[in-house]
């Protein structure tokens, strides 16, 4: 494997983005096609956060058992069939009679962008096997992110408005056909030499805790806190979770092993995942509903609305791969806590959405932040782990970028249809929204300057030695998903 020639890993890595750009379009795309949606199947609110959360959901539920799957029988074989269930699922979407059918047609396409994107990783990581060649063929899988995000409102809002919603999933179809000729052609098979157990209870644990908490969410305001639904979902939560701790606990080879977490980096990673992608998603959410609903824009010129923040998330995207490669995680993440936190208080404060410069600059501020944020966690998350646990580590990464974006729609768009419920108008309704957008840009702020000062870097040496106590050399930081 490691003698390819330069042509053909760079093959390899144009093979694994393409699976990368159709995975994360997908989602950047269909939200400036939300109105177009509701309007032609009738949806509410709760039923527009499904057809995002379906999908991010099973993403993030089934990201680290595709990842070991691969390790164990073949990442190709995984591969191959991730490309298959998305191209299949994404032709029942574009033909989907009713809004639950296009939920459930969402979960299947689920189901193959989860094997596409950790599986993806690991081809990288070990067909570019210098740790410099390697750091820029991550910086080029961190890109291909940005490019998604800048491209995705534009295409979307193109298609829907030319062609009609549908056509947005028949974008994955030549492109998914076309990464499937090349996988099997060009990409050779690989295992890993040591591959992790199955871990079938720790998976479905994993499942009930995110869906349950995700239901109860978006459900509660037009079903009531109180009733039995939602209470049944928030003891499922919390059993689940309580399961998931003593379960794993005593596991030799556990889906998510808990002692990662005593890597003050590693946990800082992890919550800064989350709370970093849960306010993309509400802050998409929130703009994608108000340019076209409140504004009446079409979705074209909703999209170019976007483009300054998606532009400067594309801009900053390698400048914090190399920031963090010179000095280290601690500047990209205070600058993005910062940024993302003032675009919050433009719009919570200020009512930035009635005033276009403070709109524009709130757009710019938060692409800053987005860009910059993504480099420093995959590389906290991973550095200084046992080469082995490389992976492992990248999928949780990876996993809570995709549970924060599933939370942020269910959160974001709970708050905004309980103001709307109340007969608040957009802009009131939305303001408690803003608010908490703010608040996770101060998450990544404080949490960013706790976790990554010299003793932060001594919990990550010390977890590094109980998980491998006899490594062959020191540890070498291992690069991962910007965003799987």
């Amino acid at each position: 494997m490691h003698h390819m020639s330069r042509g053909r890993r760079v093959l390899v890595l144009a093979i694994c983005c393409t699976s990368l750009l159709i995975v994360s379009l997908d989602n950047t795309v269909l939200n400036v096609a939300l109105p177009a949606i509701r309007r032609d199947l009738n949806a509410s609110v709760s039923g527009m956060q499904w057809t995002i959360d379906a999908y991010t959901l099973v993403l993030a539920s089934l990201l680290m058992f595709a990842g070991s799957t691969g390790d164990r029988i073949g990442r190709r074989k995984v591969f191959v069939w991730g490309l298959v269930l998305f191209t299949a699922g994404s032709l029942l979407c574009s033909l989907a009679p009713s809004l639950d059918w296009l939920i459930a047609f969402r979960m299947i396409q689920a189901v193959g962008g989860s094997m596409l994107n950790p599986v993806a990783m690991s081809i990288i990581t070990n067909t570019f096997t210098d740790p410099k060649e390697r750091a820029r063929a991550i910086g080029i899988w961190g890109a291909v992110v940005g490019i998604s995000m800048a491209a995705g409102p534009l295409i979307g809002g193109l298609l829907v408005d030319s062609v009609g919603w549908r056509s947005i999933f028949w974008v994955n179809l030549p492109v998914g056909l076309l990464a499937l000729l090349l996988t099997l052609r060009y990409i050779p098979e690989s295992r890993s030499e040591h591959p992790r157990r199955p871990d079938p209870v720790g998976q479905l644990l994993i499942v009930a805790l995110l869906g349950s908490v995700t239901y109860a969410i978006i459900e509660a305001p037009a079903r009531g806190w109180a009733s039995p639904a939602i209470l049944g979902c928030s003891l499922t939560a919390v059993a689940a979770l309580v399961g998931l701790l003593v379960y794993e606990a005593r596991r030799a080879e556990p889906l998510i092993d808990p002692r990662f977490f005593r890597s003050a980096p590693f946990s800082g990673a992890t919550v800064i995942a989350v709370g970093a992608f849960a306010s993309l998603s509400g802050f998409l959410f929130l703009n994608t509903l108000y340019l076209q609903e409140v504004r009446g824009l079409d979705a074209l010129d909703a999209g170019l609305w976007m483009l300054p923040m998606a532009t400067f998330a594309f801009l900053c995207a390698p400048v914090s791969g190399r920031l963090v490669g010179s000095k280290g995680p601690r500047l990209p993440l205070l600058i993005a806590g910062v940024t993302m936190a003032a675009s919050g208080v433009l719009f919570a404060a200020f009512s930035a959405e009635g005033n276009t410069r403070l709109m524009f600059a709130g757009y710019v501020l938060f692409g800053i932040g987005f860009g910059l944020v993504n480099a420093p966690i995959t590389n906290t998350a991973v550095s200084g782990m046992p080469r082995a646990q490389a992976g492992v580590a990248a999928a949780v990464a990876s996993t809570s970028r995709q549970t924060g974006g599933a939370l942020g729609v269910a959160v974001i768009g709970a708050v905004l249809a309980a103001g709307t419920a109340g007969g608040a108008d957009f802009a009131t309704a939305a303001r408690p929204a803003w608010w908490i957008i703010t608040g996770l840009g101060l998450v990544t702020l404080v949490v960013g300057v706790a976790t990554t000062g010299p003793r932060a870097r001594a919990t990550a040496a010390r977890t590094a030695r109980e998980l491998d106590p006899d490594p062959p050399g020191a540890p070498e930081p291992v690069g991962a998903p910007p965003h799987a």
